[in-house]
């Protein structure tokens, strides 16, 4: 990102981008940059758009010789194609002779590294990539806008926060804006404020029913399952995040009983700080082969669901009843 930066502040551009990734509040504000950096007096003769895996190659390429009309630059931005997962013969070649006048930039949220596409953006332009970011960077983030608004947050509630909001960057701003609007003549932002204004993550609340039943408290637990069903979450969506809830439980379970304390397991695994931290507990209270067996059941029971030999709502409620009653 520093030198996508550079570029930009230098006005210094290379003839072909590919900005991709999964943070995409980071990468949507790259690309507007980028947008308005190359195109500041908004020219629309000069600058297209295309979007999607219909986009035609020969098209874009046709586009791309024709010299700019009174200006400096021909701009093209080009958004989720795929060429960069699927077969694209005419581009790679392309990206060699580009001419002095263009810009390219490809916006796309997954890549092939492997791809001709890939490798010849990389070798004759600049690729950026936009991962999500660490609980560290997302904490400096928050503080930096909770600066400007004059508002400070202890660490215990900044930890809060952000395990209510997780690690999506567009989710944090939304929430950071309706807190900051709440607390508009505090100058703290306070535990009870954001327990009171913030949307919780479905995936706490299906923690939380996780925790509920390592404490074999079965009726809390299927409460939890059904108020979730209430919500009008899909059953299979709800199996889905139990059986990644029990799989971030294993790799912790494991690492722990290797000796490594909570840092070592963040950098060993790349969660996040705060998501180890909730798991360490709750891992404690499971033995090593309980967890394997739960992850295999969950797995088991998703084929079960898709084959139609078991319904979706009653497979959940099933495993709920069997660990919230199972020996760990």
């Amino acid at each position: 990102m520093k030198e996508l930066q550079a570029d930009i502040k230098k006005q210094e551009f290379k003839r072909v981008y590919l900005l991709y990734g999964e943070e995409e509040y980071l990468k949507k504000q790259y690309k507007d940059r980028l947008w308005q950096a190359l195109n500041p007096d908004h020219d629309t003769m000069n600058a297209a758009v295309y979007v999607g895996k219909d986009t035609d190659p020969s098209k874009v390429i046709d586009l791309a010789e024709t010299v700019p009309f009174f200006a400096e630059r021909r701009i093209i931005f080009l958004e989720e194609t795929g060429f960069f997962k699927n077969k694209c013969e005419s581009l790679p070649e392309y990206m060699a002779e580009l001419p002095e006048y263009l810009c390219m930039v490809f916006v796309e949220k997954e890549v092939d590294r492997r791809s001709r596409m890939y490798k010849a953006v990389n070798k004759n332009g600049r690729v950026v990539e936009f991962k999500k970011q660490t609980e560290q960077t997302l904490v400096r983030w928050v503080l930096g806008i909770l600066k400007k608004e004059k508002k400070k947050i202890t660490r215990q509630d900044m930890e809060l926060f952000l395990s209510r909001t997780g690690t999506d960057m567009s989710r944090i701003a939304t929430e950071l804006e309706k807190l900051i609007c709440y607390c508009v003549d505090d100058e703290v932002i306070s535990r009870d404020a954001i327990l009171e204004i913030t949307s919780e993550l479905i995936e706490n609340k299906i923690f939380d029913m996780i925790r509920a039943i390592t404490e074999r408290n079965q009726k809390n637990a299927l409460d939890m399952y059904y108020d979730l069903l209430a919500l009008k979450e899909p059953p299979m969506r709800i199996l889905f995040l139990i059986a990644r809830q029990y799989n971030i439980l294993l790799q912790v379970r494991e690492l722990l009983a290797q000796g490594m304390g909570q840092n070592e397991i963040v950098s060993k695994t790349g969660l996040q700080g705060f998501v180890v931290r909730n798991a360490i507990p709750v891992a404690r209270r499971y033995s090593l082969s309980v967890l394997r067996e739960a992850v295999e059941e969950i797995v088991r029971t998703e084929t079960e669901v898709k084959s139609g030999l078991l319904s979706d709502v009653l497979s959940v409620e099933l495993l709920i009843v069997k660990y919230s009653g199972h020996a760990a």
